[in-house]
């Protein structure tokens, strides 16, 4: 067989090589064992520091170019294994260097272990509040601009997230790349940090939503109508989907009883070095990655991973947790997330909105009772907002049984999805006009899929009085003084 050389970026707040646990002697043994000539490396800590405030995720990328360049031999082309804020740190790396070269990227095989692709919750929390938990990793002050990064919404994020869902269909290919997610979506309860409830959360493995980690992800561009006089009344009620892009199906397998970290549930710290049937799943599923050769066995990869990953969602669907009087049950339903971002036709982001789902017949009081899960504003880039939802909720599920008893009845979901977005300013020299996604079947489907994140872009018509400049003649032929202090506002706008 041909040789392998696996490269291990780790994740964020790293400050020991140690972080990679024994899963590379596992990988190293396992590989000899199926015939693998295997070489083991890592790019060293002192390419990839975090924890520095000034650090930027480009910056990391040049430093991984500079190591890539020193340490792997020329014409030789590896498989990188990450975790978690690895992903985006190699997907950056490829990005910056190798989306629009022609040459060969020396990467073949990206395999993420629980990577924060589109950020993670916990990021919001801010350093001194993040290092205390101990999910996150070990204790270590984060850097804020990769923190800054990794918040849900980031414009960074959105940028790498909108060019794989673009362009990302002619890189999977034996020249280009093949990637991979594979994240867990349980908690390990041990790690649950009782202040913070996002280290519980379902839907993620404690620290990175699997809707977070996938990159089956989809774009839909929103553009409210042109505004136009109604009955005297300026109106643009409409919004309408301009543009939807879909990503390349692209590998994603969800693990069981999988956390984030930790010796005994974490997707990378669990596995021990000796050849046993414990974390058989995890070892084959890596090499399931590796063994994609072409186009047509990664996209056989595709599709057994999701099978699998339906095998275990629906197997692992209740949890019990132990308690003295009562157990509690924990149902692991499938979730989306959607992350808007509010800007006008000229490109201003806008920061004071309320927007708000409706369910059929254009009615929020519609939706499914425990549909959402969570909704965050990104800090710096206030125009994002991330809502979690849980998809088996919203979309229907039959009834849950256990022991042959009815633990959970049937879900009878919604049959459509609408938006409603009433921003601000609504009056003044510059505003905007409230507008509506009428509920559809279309949107509910484009907009929601299990375990995957969309990407909304509302676009809104910014309304310029012309009032903000006129020309006055002067009174009989004199220049006057008369303040224009007071102007108000008048009907009348200017032009697209």
């Amino acid at each position: 067989m041909t040789p392998l050389l696996i490269v291990f970026v780790h994740g964020y707040s790293v400050t020991n090589l140690d972080t990679y646990g024994e899963l590379p002697l596992r990988l190293h043994s396992e590989a000899i064992a199926k015939g693998y000539e295997a070489k083991i490396e890592n790019l060293f800590l002192g390419r990839y520091i975090s924890f520095n405030d000034e650090v930027r995720l480009n910056d990391v990328s040049r430093a991984m170019q500079m190591a890539v360049e020193e340490q792997i031999p020329a014409g030789t082309r590896f498989i990188c294994i990450t975790h978690s804020t690895g992903g985006p740190v190699v997907r950056n790396w490829w990005n910056f260097f190798y989306q629009n070269q022609s040459a060969t990227c020396p990467m073949s095989h990206l395999v993420m272990l629980a990577p924060a692709n589109h950020g993670s919750a916990l990021a919001q929390l801010g350093k001194t509040r993040l290092s205390r938990v101990k999910s996150w990793f070990d204790g270590v002050e984060p850097g804020q601009k990769i923190l800054d990064w990794l918040e849900l919404g980031s414009t960074e994020a959105w940028q790498l997230n909108t060019n794989w869902i673009t362009n990302g269909n002619q890189h999977i290919s034996e020249k280009g790349i093949f990637p991979f997610v594979i994240t867990g979506q349980d908690i390990d309860r041990k790690l649950y940090d009782h202040i913070n409830s996002y280290t519980g959360e379902l839907g993620s493995d404690g620290v990175v939503r699997v809707a977070s980690a996938n990159l089956n992800n989809a774009h839909i561009k929103l553009k409210q109508e042109v505004p136009q006089f109604i009955k005297g009344k300026l109106s643009a009620n409409t919004l309408e989907i301009s543009e939807f892009n879909q990503a390349p199906i692209t590998a994603m397998r969800v693990l069981t009883k999988k956390s984030h970290s930790g010796d005994d549930m974490g997707i990378m710290r669990s596995v021990k070095k000796e050849i046993t049937n414990d974390n058989a799943e995890i070892i084959k599923t890596i090499f399931d990655c590796i063994s994609v050769n072409n186009k047509q066995s990664y996209l056989n990869c595709c599709n057994q991973f999701l099978q699998e990953t339906k095998n275990v969602q629906e197997n692992s669907l209740v949890e019990v947790g132990k308690k003295v009087l009562k157990n509690t049950l924990f149902f692991h339903d499938r979730y989306s997330m959607i992350i808007f971002r509010i800007k006008d036709n000229e490109g201003h982001a806008l920061t004071n909105f309320d927007l708000l789902l409706t369910g059929p017949k254009n009615d929020p009081n519609n939706l499914p009772s425990g549909f959402f899960a969570d909704r965050q504003f990104n800090k710096v880039n206030q125009c994002t907002i991330s809502y979690f939802f849980n998809y088996d909720v919203i979309m229907g599920a039959p009834a849950v049984m256990q022991n042959g008893e009815e633990v959970r009845k049937e879900l009878p979901g919604i049959s459509s999805l609408g938006i409603i977005i009433k921003p601000r300013p609504d009056e003044g020299f510059i505003r905007y006009l409230p507008c509506q996604l009428n509920a559809t079947k279309e949107l509910l489907e484009k907009a929601l899929r299990p375990n995957a994140t969309t990407l909304i872009e509302i676009e809104l018509q910014r309304l310029v009085n012309t009032e903000i400049f006129r020309f006055e003649k002067p009174h009989e032929n004199k220049v006057t003084s008369a303040s224009f202090k007071n102007t108000k506002p008048g009907t009348s706008i200017l032009p697209e």
